[in-house]
């Protein structure tokens, strides 16, 4: 069957007005100005709304209840469905620090679940960890934090060609080394969890790392010595073009004020948004709930975001892309359009699928949302399908 979306405001740097969107065999058949409206075609009345590719989530660990790290299949593919009500149709699972042979059964349950997920598209695995700094482990397990040793990174690596990130502290020994390999491999590089200085920063650009996880969270920033200023991993993040960044836009972790000041830094073809989301993001939450992650570190259910049980550092998001997308659209002041990049075409570039996904163009994949001005979605396509749809 043949689909056409009429009457839609198309978010795309492509067009700069209403356009009618022909889907066909879960691709986009083609963007018009004007159509013939033959009678094999469904045609789908936007009434207004905004059309837009379906947003890409690249660091999320979890969602209505189900996360990575119990490295269930069925749970994982749960999770991306819950996410899937908010607009994400595309998403990266990730891990948390963990022994080599947890990560490689966590890597294991993700290449299972993309095989059997419908209602969203599972691009790969995104390891945070566990190649990570001690001082910036934020919610990670120290226990489970480890230095990168020839035979533990192939290993890791060798389990699957589906790895698309992963996160690691440069100034650690033996994770230059990483880079090099993460580069050869295709492999996206992220600086995280890094107490790294501005010099370290520049070795590891030169290695191989091209992005910054979650910028000013498990970051250094401006480190002092004997009354001198050094810059650190944030500075660098801001202020190098070689590097994009990923900001968790859910108004807990970053402040309206950061969010600008990123955003006027980084521009949007250099900032994806990401959720971080724990296990329990995409759902409702009762203030108070305490949550055992799977690392054994214990969180609590607070002011709308998780925190460490004592209360001294923020522990993951529950939020959502939409929300992510509104945040910077309605409180950062960030054009629609440019916020709407910052969660479909930036991140799709990031992990080697901007090829196919993050835009709305002909020979595109058909993931498709119609949302009103609040950024509520009324309706959700994956590859073509209807995953679901409020539109009366």
């Amino acid at each position: 069957m043949i689909k056409c979306f009429k009457n839609a405001k198309v978010l795309s740097p492509l067009y700069t007005d209403e356009r009618l969107v022909v889907v066909q065999d879960g691709k986009i058949a083609g963007v018009h100005n004007r159509l013939d409206i033959s009678p094999e075609m469904e045609v789908i009345d936007a009434k207004g709304l905004y059309l837009s590719p379906g947003f890409i989530d690249i660091h999320v660990h979890g969602g209505g209840g189900c996360g990575v790290m119990g490295c269930s299949p069925d749970e994982i593919v749960k999770m991306c469905q819950a996410h899937a009500q908010h607009g994400t149709t595309s998403i990266l699972p990730t891990t948390l620090a963990a022994p080599i042979p947890h990560l490689k059964r966590a890597i294991a349950a993700v290449k299972a679940a993309q095989a059997m997920s419908v209602d969203s598209n599972i691009l790969g695995i995104h390891l945070e960890g566990p190649f990570l700094s001690k001082n910036q482990k934020g919610a990670q397990s120290e226990d489970s934090i480890l230095v990168p040793t020839e035979e533990n990174v192939r290993d890791l690596l060798d389990s699957w060609d589906g790895i698309k990130m992963v996160g690691a502290a440069p100034e650690v020994c033996g994770c230059l080394a990483l880079g090099r390999e993460l580069r050869r491999r295709n492999i996206t590089a992220s600086i995280a969890h890094s107490d790294a200085r501005y010099d370290d920063v520049i070795n590891a650009i030169e290695a191989g790392y091209s992005d910054v996880t979650h910028i000013f969270s498990g970051c250094s920033s401006v480190i002092r010595e004997n009354g001198y200023r050094i810059a650190g991993v944030v500075e660098a993040g801001l202020l190098r073009d070689e590097l994009s960044v990923q900001v968790i836009a859910d108004l807990k972790h970053l402040p309206v004020s950061l969010l600008k000041l990123i955003y006027k830094c980084k521009g949007a073809d250099k900032i994806s948004l990401i959720t971080d989301g724990l296990d329990y993001s995409a759902t409702t939450l009762l203030e108070g709930t305490v949550y055992r992650q799977e690392n054994g570190v214990e969180t609590v259910y607070e002011d709308g975001v998780m925190k460490l049980i004592d209360r001294q550092a923020f522990a993951g998001s529950v939020a959502t892309c939409n929300k992510l997308v509104y945040n910077m659209y309605k409180h950062a002041d960030v054009p629609l359009l440019d916020a709407v990049k910052m969660a479909t075409m930036t991140p799709a570039r990031r992990v080697g699928v901007g090829h196919c996904k993050g835009l709305i163009a002909e020979g595109y994949d058909a993931d498709i949302l119609l949302f009103d001005n609040n950024i509520q979605i009324k309706m959700c396509m994956v590859s073509g399908k209807s995953i679901f749809s409020h539109m009366d």
